[in-house]
């Protein structure tokens, strides 16, 4: 379907622009949350310039290129929280470990050496094969979750895919060998951190790559670490990213070191606050609740991830509650699904059952997880999150003209939410630029990143000398 079409350079307006997308029914996301029939949104430069009727827009704007948008839902860019956009892209289909093996071995023999045999090549490929998928899925805005090994590799990939981001190396500070020297790892990770924040500098959210002080989390490091991402976090208004209490197996291990559960050792040294964000949480108490409340923190839940983990988070998790208590709760996919309308469509499944409530997690809310609310984690809702005059111009298209949707868009949030299939992701802008068209990349030959990823991910695993475990024989 041809979209575009070019108006007549000395047609009447006020508002010059780039691009006009006429017709689509906006979902804006707005303080009022307005849903807009028959809309239009005209961007120039990388900003949206005005959203509304298309029948009082079109008379303002003069624009260089106009999208009949008649078929479309509109949105703002999805936000992923968490995903690891290295180590599993190439090599997603090999499996971690037997079922014998504990979650410590699995992750200690099989997950890190694959993570850990990739080269600057690898990662860079990896990173573009996860931004091609979330692109693709309409997440145009993501947090990494700290464990990139080949930092400046990676950002010179992503940076061709267009994707908008936050990265940070891998940093491991802890000394759990009595006989090391923790003060100089201390020193080494908290050097890391420096180091990364000046070369990728976040220049106030405008940068559309930057890195921040993202730490593994769980029990991986030190005091002096954790206090020093917190600190840099502070000075240049970035966010602190971690890993804490997927399973009990981190609470037992702060209980036994500190006396104290993990959320209330980090508060204890000063490293919770608005600039913190946490991610899985499903074994978290009510003191530690309370905590992620009064902090400000921000909370970022992988339903793929704790059901396929068997975190028991159905039993345990807190996350309706968060909800409730205003907590900036926001999706990840933890690399698993880049797909995030579906991590929350599972969680909104997963806690109507566990709570016997067909109302909890409503389609709104939602949308909410999925934009503004993983905007306001990453403190960015001041540019994205919501399709509004001023704010960065990332904008996804969807086409209704698919069986999922159905007939006539009566509640175009439900459907969206609840019945809406990723393939309908038709066109993706971020920062007033064009990055996906009729669901196809155009910034970059995608078929030739595929090949290169299929051939990088069997040298990685041939590196590893891990053997291909498959429950049925592969012949």
């Amino acid at each position: 379907m041809n979209l575009s079409q070019t108006l007549d350079a000395e047609a009447p307006g006020t508002i010059e622009a780039d691009l006009l997308i006429s017709g689509a029914t906006v979902i804006t996301m707005d303080g009022e949350r307005r849903v807009i029939e028959d809309g239009a949104i005209a961007v120039a430069g990388d900003r949206i310039a005005a959203v509304g009727k298309r029948r009082d827009l079109e008379p303002l704007v003069r624009a260089a290129r106009v999208i009949d948008g008649r078929r479309f839902v509109a949105t703002p860019g999805f936000v992923d929280a968490h995903i690891h956009i290295t180590g599993d892209p190439l090599t997603r289909g090999f499996q971690r470990g037997a079922k014998e093996d504990s979650w410590g071995d699995k992750l200690q023999k099989w997950v890190i050496p694959i993570f850990k045999a990739q080269t600057a090549p690898d990662e860079r490929l990896a990173a573009q094969c996860a931004a091609l998928a979330m692109i693709q899925g309409g997440t145009t805005c993501f947090v990494e979750a700290g464990t990139i090994l080949q930092l400046d590799a990676v950002a010179e990939g992503l940076a061709e895919t267009g994707i908008r981001g936050r990265i940070g190396q891998w940093v491991e500070g802890r000394a759990y060998d009595p006989s090391a020297d923790q003060a100089a790892l201390s020193r080494e990770g908290i050097a890391i951190l420096e180091s990364e924040v000046e070369r990728y500098p976040d220049a106030g959210g405008e940068a559309r790559l930057a890195a921040w002080p993202l730490l593994v989390g769980h029990s991986t490091n030190s005091d002096d670490i954790w206090r020093a991402a917190k600190a840099i976090a502070d000075d240049k208004d970035l966010r602190v990213s971690a890993h804490m209490s997927p399973r009990a197996s981190d609470p037992e291990w702060f209980l036994a070191k500190y006396n104290r559960r993990p959320l209330e050792h980090l508060a204890d040294i000063g490293a919770m606050g608005h600039r913190v964000m946490l991610t899985h949480l499903a074994n978290i108490d009510r003191s530690e609740f309370d905590i992620l409340v009064s902090s400000g923190a921000g909370a970022v839940h992988c339903p793929h991830a704790a059901l396929q983990g068997g975190f028991g988070v159905s039993k345990l998790g807190l996350f309706p509650e968060m909800l409730d208590a205003g907590i900036n709760l926001a999706l990840g996919s933890d690399g698993i699904s880049a797909d995030i309308l579906a991590s929350g469509r599972l969680m909104a499944s997963l806690f109507r059952d566990a709570r016997a409530d067909q109302f909890i997690f409503p389609a709104t809310s939602v949308l909410e997880m999925a934009t503004l609310k993983g905007a306001a984690a990453m403190g960015l809702s001041h540019l994205i999150g919501s399709l509004e005059a001023g704010k960065k111009a990332d904008i996804v298209l969807h086409d209704t003209h698919l069986a999922e949707w159905g007939g006539p868009l009566f509640d175009v949030v439900e459907q969206l939410a609840f019945s809406a299939p990723s393939r309908g992701v038709h066109s993706v802008w971020i920062d007033g630029v064009q990055v996906l068209d009729v669901g196809r990349a155009i910034l970059f030959d995608e078929d030739a990143l595929l090949a290169a990823a299929r051939e990088a991910g069997r040298a990685v695993i041939a590196r590893t000398g891990l053997p291909n475990r498959t429950p049925w024989p592969l012949i």
